[in-house]
């Protein structure tokens, strides 16, 4: 990302974030606050507020100011400026704002993804999770996992098997082996452990 922006900013091209799964879930200031780096434009949805329909973009001053009514792009919608989502919207921020949210969601995915990782050791099954904070995807290879070519040496055969073994035991992954899994708030740690236990028992 820092060599985007470096390149984008030589160029004079805008650089966008698409913040719409990462937004409000990694942290308040989204991937763009954890990994330092500040786009031009960025996009958000739902979770701007708490879950209702929106979307939502902003940035640098003198590109917002180009949008109507302070300039000669008109942006209008059926859900613009919905008053309720805009309410839930900032309702959600004060709670996370008053809260130790983000740490309570990195302590439950680290328990989640160190307990999968110890599981898959013992099953002796390889197995790369791939994480930021709340966020993390499962690759059956003995990684490092950071290209195309590393994803595709993944076993997406066993992937299927282990899915439909949760399935079995209750517990709902996605079914791509290339797809991101969250923990959130909802989840508890007997929630987390009763996961990895069903790790255990599929790998079996």
């Amino acid at each position: 990302m820092e060599g985007l922006r470096e390149i984008t900013t030589g160029r004079g091209v805008l650089l966008i974030f698409d913040e719409v799964i990462t937004g409000f879930r990694l942290a308040l200031e989204g991937a763009q606050g954890i990994y330092g780096v500040t786009p031009d434009l960025t996009c958000f949805g739902k979770i701007v507020v708490g879950g209702m329909t929106v979307g939502a973009y902003g940035g640098r001053a003198d590109i917002m100011n180009v949008v109507s009514p302070l300039g000669p792009m008109y942006k209008a919608g059926a859900l613009s400026g919905n008053p309720v989502a805009m309410a839930a919207g900032i309702e959600t921020i004060h709670r996370l704002q008053q809260s130790n949210a983000y740490e309570q969601l990195e302590e439950n995915a680290a328990l989640l993804a160190d307990g999968l990782n110890d599981v898959f050791a013992e099953a002796e099954t390889p197995l790369t999770i791939n994480r930021v904070g709340s966020m993390m995807t499962l690759f059956f290879n003995l990684g490092p996992v950071n290209s195309w070519e590393s994803v595709a040496t993944s076993d997406r055969e066993g992937f299927t098997r282990f899915f439909h073994n949760m399935l079995d035991e209750g517990v709902y992954l996605p079914p791509s082996p290339f797809e991101a899994l969250f923990v959130s708030l909802a989840h508890t740690k007997a929630d987390i452990e009763r996961t990895i236990e069903a790790a255990r028992n599929s790998l079996k």
